[in-house]
């Protein structure tokens, strides 16, 4: 979502916690391609104060990297509208795909995804561990039945009628003497109402 709004220091802040701008060079044409858009964007606005802010303290730092790249982008300065040019539409094909804010981010969240899936710093933080589809119900029970047997006289069907709060043991009148708990691993969830 930070993405497709355009929120790139919520982006750049959360993948900064994965990875450095240095980390390798996949990481570093994500940090890239982040201000670039955020550049663009300003350029877009027609807020060209904020966009040499953005070349001044983001992008320079990839200079030396490529230099002859940080001088197209800072060229596209001096432009009416980057998006009309033809000269940049033939020498950077995500220019000449920009077309809307809305249109761009989308692209740019497809290149992301495939920097980040072929980054290494992200392969075991991609993946989640399998569990079986029964997992959630069996800790569900689990914790309702420990709940339930820290009552003084546990029932054998509690009545469990929501999970958003802690089991209490009150007894209705005519409570009958405890009987044993069920076996938590045995049983499925507890009777509604009974």
């Amino acid at each position: 979502d930070a993405v497709t709004n355009g929120e790139w220091d919520e982006v750049e802040k959360y993948l900064s916690g994965f990875t450095k701008v240095d980390d390798n060079r996949y990481s570093m044409k994500i940090f890239f391609e982040i201000r670039k858009q955020k550049y663009l964007e300003a350029l877009d606005r027609r807020d060209h104060a904020k966009a040499v802010e953005i070349l001044v303290k983001d992008l320079k730092v990839f200079s030396t990297f490529n230099e002859d790249l940080f001088k197209e982008i800072t060229m596209l300065l001096t432009l009416n509208n980057f998006r009309n040019e033809v000269y940049f539409a033939g020498e950077n094909e995500q220019l000449s795909k920009y077309g809307d804010t809305k249109s761009a981010r989308a692209i740019m969240l497809v290149e992301l995804k495939k920097l980040i899936e072929a980054n290494p710093l992200f392969r075991d933080k991609l993946q989640f561990p399998s569990f079986k589809n029964s997992r959630l119900r069996t800790l569900i029970n689990q914790s309702l039945n420990w709940q339930h047997q820290l009552c003084k006289n546990p029932r054998p069907n509690p009545d469990i009628k929501t999970l958003f709060v802690d089991h209490t043991c009150g007894q209705p009148n005519g409570a009958r003497a405890p009987s044993p708990v069920t076996n938590p691993l045995a049983g499925s969830i507890p009777k509604v109402g009974g």
